[in-house]
């Protein structure tokens, strides 16, 4: 089949309760709003009752709870019908572990080095524990190791259908390795051959296949010699002392120490993905890792049943370029007739850029939510915002203080295990030169950390070449700012770290031991400065600051605030010329805030001494509420009041009961990510249920009345201005270089929160009804408030997508010179590509334009002699508008009162030269 044009993408999030079959009926309404591409969540098979589907537990299958193979063809089938394509998510980092249900693992933990898939996961096998010496940290026990044997909920188990023995410790399974069977069984006549033929596999060279032979004829005879090993299983009970002895001793000889959850954060021996412990990382660097997690993908793709794919995390990998040329090959290898893009999810620091050999087709656009915001942010909001946030919190206003003290907190805490590796991994290198052997793993420690604090993006991609010149600039921006914060009498340990990380190539080395210890030091190294970055930033510091959490999302370069519009318009012009198929996000699975809510918040910054006086007076109203002085602390109440601004309903009425569960629910893990007053691994339960209280009588208490008012009224002051903002925020994610991604339900008004408020089922029924009805556009901004409005523009621009591809993805963009009275507050550009042409003309900062209006619509008279200056030579003829109105004779100059006369957005394309 030929390649299908990629013009826009829709993100679906499949689970057991949205399935692969019950996206088929939807796209046809799919086609109809002009999506290219369904882009789908991880269908492989993922942990029961995943909602995400991150969490794989099988990568040789479709997931069964969506439906299975046969539903994925049968949703390709439907896409086909409409000239669609799919574009897949996969977890090429990770695998679900712990639990009873991921073969590998559980084959690895029966066997150990002897499994096939001791090299898939990432494990230091030789730790410098003693107690860890050639075994894996379990850390799954929901108590102390020896707590959880003599209270009997770590317990030895028989599989009767498979003849295995087992631990089981609450949903956890730790396989006994058949070597130690005879132990368990004993010398019962019943049992005492089997028992002796297991005890011999502790000789025998093929002692892993034997095994299965043996274990199928203990299942065989299971119903004959079940009483004999109930009588065994009882002598293993941990309740009693002897029992407590031979099953410890018992499992002190597998290849796993069994631990307290608690141990993970300091002794753990494997990579994880960040600090989740039921996430394994996977060394897919290895071919025969890499053959077996993707083989079932490259089945999909050869039967012609994906169009793209999406890689998940791609910085968490040892050679993230190495993988994408790789799995650029195999692509190419099995579709030669096509070419299938390649996202990869990215986050980019301040100007950091996607590296162009990967030889992928750009980001999944997490960086285009961060350059539109910027843009909408007013510049003059940031101190009196700060002050306001300072005076009250009294936390830092500089999100880089902020972050970097959550950077400390995370390495010394859920990250201290990976941070010891690093650094143990380092005091081998120095030991192994005469010249540096003297460096103790004191120093080499505090170097390290204040490296890492510093660092200024996820990661580097250090080769056998060392850094390239772009991973250089960042490394010395670590180095001068970890010389700021460390003690003199370390620097020349910095000076050794910037040789080893990359500043020496380890390919100069000899091969050996040499290059092998340096080359892993690197990789180790690499892959925990992203953990570290996401953990501190995404999941700590944007929960401690709030500034104006409509700068705190995921991807977002939060230290800046506002940005000029030429930065904007650059951006545009270099994704045009480097990765011109880039995704373009403005709302994920992984987003903070929903767009909308993103776009009402940013209202503040045009209004900052407004919003000042509001939160003097909501502070002074919200103390009758409170049932200590302490609870919500000054900064939990400032976070809650913007978060209740920004995601307010729009409807007359609204249930606020069920809002007040979801503010809930979003708040419980904003306290806990914060880790200030409570945490995932030590709640506050006297501090959250003081906080849930002061919410739930805010939002449903007739002592909440006066508050509740206020906050009402305040949220539909700004209310106008944020939905402008969005409809510009959707024309401009619509129009410039790039593919517009459209998250699930997002036609509509988008005012989620964190996960998983934003990943709650969709009204796709009344979205289709309204796609349905023909737009009015009078109506449609009479009724803004139900989010149609949205739906329309995005419909709208997506049949002008549809209709000149080549335009949209090939057409040279030209920013506009804007003069008059607002001409800061207008955004204005043109494309052409072949003699077809595209004027788009959107607002911003529209606060102060609005006037107090009551719609999301600026008043022509209000921009007076605003004008954009047009590139092009006058013509005599009408180019049209969306809805077919606004038509305008182009000459040298458009004025905004006649572009934005009728819609609050525009754009206008000319009449001739259709594209074929």
């Amino acid at each position: 089949m030929n390649a299908l044009p990629l013009r826009a993408t829709q993100r679906l999030q499949f689970h057991k309760d949205f399935t692969l079959d019950d996206a088929v009926p939807l796209v046809p309404y799919f086609a109809q709003l002009g999506i290219s591409h369904l882009y789908a969540s991880p269908l492989l098979s993922a942990r029961a009752g995943s909602m995400h589907g991150y969490d794989v537990v099988d990568p040789t299958r479709v997931n069964p709870e969506l439906g299975g193979e046969a539903a994925l063809r049968r949703l390709v089938a439907a896409l086909r019908e409409h000239d669609m394509g799919l574009i897949l998510d996969i977890v090429s980092n990770h695998m679900a572990v712990g639990g009873a249900d991921n073969p590998w693992w559980l084959d690895l933990l029966e066997w150990g080095r002897l499994s096939p898939y001791s090299e898939f996961f990432d494990i230091q096998w030789h730790s410098p524990d003693p107690l860890l010496k050639g075994q894996l940290l379990m850390p799954f026990l929901g108590s102390d190791y020896g707590e959880a044997l003599q209270s009997g909920t770590l317990t030895l188990k028989f599989d009767a259908t498979h003849g295995s023995f087992y631990a089981e410790h609450y949903e956890h399974r730790f396989p006994i390795c058949p070597r130690d069977y005879a132990l368990i069984l004993g010398s019962d006549e019943s049992v005492q051959p089997l028992a002796e033929r297991f005890a011999a596999l502790a000789y025998q060279d093929d002692a892993y296949a034997e095994a299965g032979w043996l274990k199928h004829a203990l299942a065989e005879r299971a119903t004959e010699v079940m009483p004999a090993i109930d009588r065994r299983l009882a002598d293993f009970d941990g309740r009693q002392p002897e029992g407590f002895n031979r099953l410890h001793q018992l499992l002190e000889q597998q290849v796993y120490r069994l631990a307290s959850w608690r141990t993970a954060a300091d002794d753990i021996n494997w990579r994880r993905f960040f600090d989740v412990n039921e996430l394994g990382g996977l060394r897919v660097e290895r071919t025969a890792v890499f053959e077996a997690t993707h083989g079932k993908i490259c089945e999909l793709i050869s039967a012609g049943l994906v169009d793209g794919l999406r890689i998940d995390h791609i910085d968490g990998l040892a050679d993230p370029r190495g993988y994408c040329r790789k799995l650029r090959r195999r692509v190419d290898a099995l579709s030669p007739q096509r070419h299938l893009p390649i996202f990869v999810e990215k986050i980019l620091g301040e100007g950091e850029t996607l590296r162009e050999d990967w030889q992928v087709d750009g980001t999944t656009g997490y960086e285009f939510m961060n350059q539109l915001s910027l843009l909408q942010h007013h510049p003059d909001g940031f101190a009196p915002l700060a002050d306001v946030w300072t005076r009250h919190s009294e936390r830092p206003s500089a999100f880089s203080e902020e972050a970097r003290l959550a950077r400390q907190q995370i390495l010394n805490g859920s990250l201290g295990g990976d941070f010891e590796s690093v650094a143990q991994a380092l005091l081998q290198v120095a030991r192994d030169d005469v010249m540096t052997r003297d460096l103790t793993l004191g120093a080499i420690r505090r170097a390290l950390q204040e490296l890492i604090v510093h660092f200024p993006v996820y990661r580097t991609y250090i080769s056998a070449r060392g850094r390239s010149a772009a991973d250089d600039k960042v490394f010395q921006q670590a180095m001068d700012g970890a010389r700021t914060t460390l003690n003199e009498g370390d620097w020349p340990v910095l000076d050794h770290l910037e040789k080893w990380l990359g500043g020496q190539p380890w390919r100069n080395r000899p091969v050996g031991r040499e290059r092998k210890i340096l080359k892993h030091a690197c990789v180790r190294f690499q892959q925990l400065t992203s953990p570290a970055a996401a953990k501190a930033v995404e999941d700590t510091a944007f929960y401690r600051s709030a500034v104006l959490l409509s700068r705190n999302d995921v991807g977002f370069s939060t230290e800046q605030f506002s940005a000029p519009l030429a930065d904007f318009h650059a951006a545009s012009q270099q994704r045009l010329n480097t990765f011109r198929d880039n995704l373009l996000a403005t709302a994920t699975h992984d987003h903070k805030r929903g767009e909308d809510t993103r776009a009402r918040l940013a209202v503040l910054s045009e209004c900052a001494p407004w919003y000042a006086e509001q939160v003097e007076h909501w502070r002074s109203l919200a103390a009758p509420l409170r049932e200590s002085a302490d609870s919500p602390t000054a900064g939990d109440e400032l976070i809650l009041y913007q978060v209740l601004l920004g995601s307010w309903p729009l409807e007359h009425n609204p249930d606020l009961e069920a809002y007040q569960q979801r503010l809930w629910q979003w708040q419980q893990k904003a306290l806990r990510e914060a880790k200030l007053q409570s945490s995932w691994s030590a709640p506050n339960d006297a501090y959250e249920h003081g906080v849930e209280g002061f919410l739930k009588r805010l939002l449903l208490s007739e002592a909440g009345a006066p508050l509740r008012s206020a906050l009402d009224s305040a949220a539909q002051t700004i209310a106008p201005a944020g939905a402008l903002n969005g409809l510009a925020q959707t024309l401009l994610h619509l129009t410039v270089p790039g593919v517009p991604d459209v998250y699930q339900g997002d036609e509509f008004w988008d005012f989620s929160l964190v996960d998983p408020d934003n990943r709650r089922p969709v009204d796709f029924n009344a979205r289709q009804r309204a796609l349905d009805t023909p737009p009015d556009i009078g109506e449609l901004l009479f009724n803004w408030r139900d989010g149609r409005i949205k739906q329309a523009l995005i419909a709208q621009v997506l049949g002008l997508r549809k209709a000149c591809p080549e335009l949209f993805r090939d057409g040279s963009y030209i920013p506009l010179e804007v003069v008059g009275k607002h001409a800061e507050r207008v955004v204005a550009f043109y494309r052409e590509h072949h003699g077809r042409q595209l004027l788009v003309v959107v607002p911003r900062w529209p606060y102060h334009l609005l006037e107090n209006g009551m719609f999301p619509q600026v008043n022509a008279q209000v921009w007076g002699d605003t004008r954009v200056k047009l590139p092009f030579a006058a013509t005599t003829q009408n180019w049209k508008g969306l809805f077919q109105t606004g038509a305008v004779t182009p000459n040298k100059e458009l004025l905004i009162s006649t572009a934005l006369g009728d819609l609050p957005v525009n754009v206008f394309i000319n009449p001739d030269n259709q594209e074929s």
